[in-house]
């Protein structure tokens, strides 16, 4: 019954029913069939380990016969009930895990503070932003944060009340006619909110989020970067998130993410995760438009860039709308090619976002459509031991009710990475490689049971 077109179930009466190749299908597949058996790679029944798990250099004798014993091992193997069990607490929790480097959303996650604060302050003065026409004029400061009196130490050192009447004062400059001004003040409010909870909770209530968010809109690049990541740094305050929703703030940090520069557009992606983590947001957030610019910058943006989208679709994808809108955004496509890019953290995180759209039919066919089952095979046989864990745990979501997607899988040569995974992964992708192999084996039965 394993076939492309779900029609026969004749062949898997045969001798070697996992290796028949269906006749070709309109699936679209980006590389050449079969590509996966061919390139095998496996650490069991090495020669010299008499058919013992060897934990020594790569191996590619996973012959025929080997495979035939390990599948007749797990045929022995007593019944498990697994439906439903890819859905289960511990696969998401797992799912979770995977961005916990990025979940708590620190500030200035780009880097860009530690940047800034690497430059001497003359230079910092003069230096031209990329997509800037001239050069910035001069930022005016005052107090303890003029240019040639400013320290990190300074900022930690001081309290909540000698800051008072510095907040005040950037607050009220938001406000100005002047860009230079206005640019200084959010310049100032992202660093002071940067590191202290409770810098972040004055200036909330100190009213400056409602005067950072049409800067969001600012033609100045230098302004626009620092509001925006003034608002990032400002939303790590729970109580600060209700107020930067309610002031409007979700359309503009959008606008910021079609709109801004690469590091402007990381922020804008990390402020839309934080106020996400805001369960309620997220209908919101989708709905205001915020998924295709994501995929834009999975496509187009910087490594950290694409960590980013990823985070923060992955967040907004929890909701069955939002895997809706993920996918009709086509970012099925470049989630399958991240696949391929190992050593980065990307393609990890990518299979992740998968496997939370394989919870929707539309998602489960858009991945088969880009090629994910190929890609999800190559990523058993060549990722990290979490990598191969995301990657079957993905197969199994799409092949657990599928039939004609369990042949794609058998076409693609994914029963010897399979096999090789139940005998040498971890303990989770063990288990879920068994069960794959499971459902592989019923129409095998079934078609034995039928024949005459």
């Amino acid at each position: 019954m394993v076939s492309l077109e779900d029609s026969s179930s004749a062949h898997f009466g045969q001798t070697r029913p996992y290796y028949y190749t269906p006749p070709p299908s309109s699936i679209k597949i980006n590389r050449s069939m079969g590509r996966s058996m061919r390139t095998i790679r496996s650490t069991i029944f090495h020669p010299d380990c008499s058919g013992s798990e060897h934990s020594g250099a790569i191996s590619e004798n996973l012959t025929d016969s080997v495979i035939d014993i390990r599948l007749g091992e797990l045929a022995n193997k007593p019944p498990v009930n697994n439906k439903g069990s890819s859905s289960s607490d511990e696969d998401y929790l797992q799912l979770s895990q995977a961005f916990s480097d990025f979940s708590a959303c620190s500030s200035d996650i780009s880097g860009e503070l530690q940047r800034l604060a690497s430059v001497p302050p003359s230079d910092l003065l003069l230096t031209q932003h990329p997509n800037s026409q001239s050069q910035p004029e001069p930022e005016p400061c005052f107090g303890f944060l003029e240019r040639e009196k400013f320290s990190t130490e300074i900022i930690e050192s001081i309290s909540p009340e000698d800051l008072q009447p510095t907040v005040k004062l950037c607050v009220d400059s938001l406000h100005s006619s002047s860009v230079a001004v206005k640019r200084s003040a959010a310049a100032k409010l992202r660093l002071l909110a940067k590191n202290r909870a409770d810098n972040r909770a004055l200036i909330g209530e100190s009213g400056a989020i409602p005067g950072l968010i049409p800067l969001l809109r600012c033609t100045d690049p230098w302004t626009q970067e620092h509001a925006v990541t003034a608002l990032l740094n400002l939303s790590l305050h729970e109580p600060n998130k209700g107020l930067i929703t309610s002031s409007g703030a979700i359309k503009s940090l959008i606008y910021v993410l079609k709109t801004g520069t690469d590091t402007s557009k990381q922020n804008a992606a990390c402020g839309l995760l934080s106020l996400a983590l805001v369960d309620e947001n997220k209908l919101s957030i989708g709905a205001c438009g915020a998924i295709p610019p994501l995929v834009c910058l999975l496509i187009n943006g910087t490594n950290r860039g694409k960590k980013d989208a990823l985070t923060t679709l992955y967040k907004l994808c929890s909701v069955k709308l939002n895997k809706e809108r993920a996918i009709n955004a086509g970012a099925v496509k470049p989630l399958v090619g991240l696949i391929g890019e190992q050593g980065n953290g990307l393609a990890e995180k990518a299979m992740v976002v998968l496997s939370l759209l394989t919870g929707i039919d539309s998602g489960k066919e858009a991945i088969v459509e880009e090629g994910g089952i190929a890609a999800l095979v190559e990523a058993i046989e060549d990722s990290s031991d979490k990598g191969r864990e995301f990657a079957v745990l993905t197969l199994l979501q799409l092949c657990m009710d599928s039939v004609r997607n369990r042949g794609l899988l058998v076409r693609e040569g994914g029963i010897p990475p399979l096999v090789a995974l139940s005998q040498n992964g971890t303990a989770k992708a063990k288990h879920k490689a068994e069960t794959l192999l499971g459902y592989l084996r019923e129409p095998r039965q079934e078609a034995s049971s039928s024949t005459p």
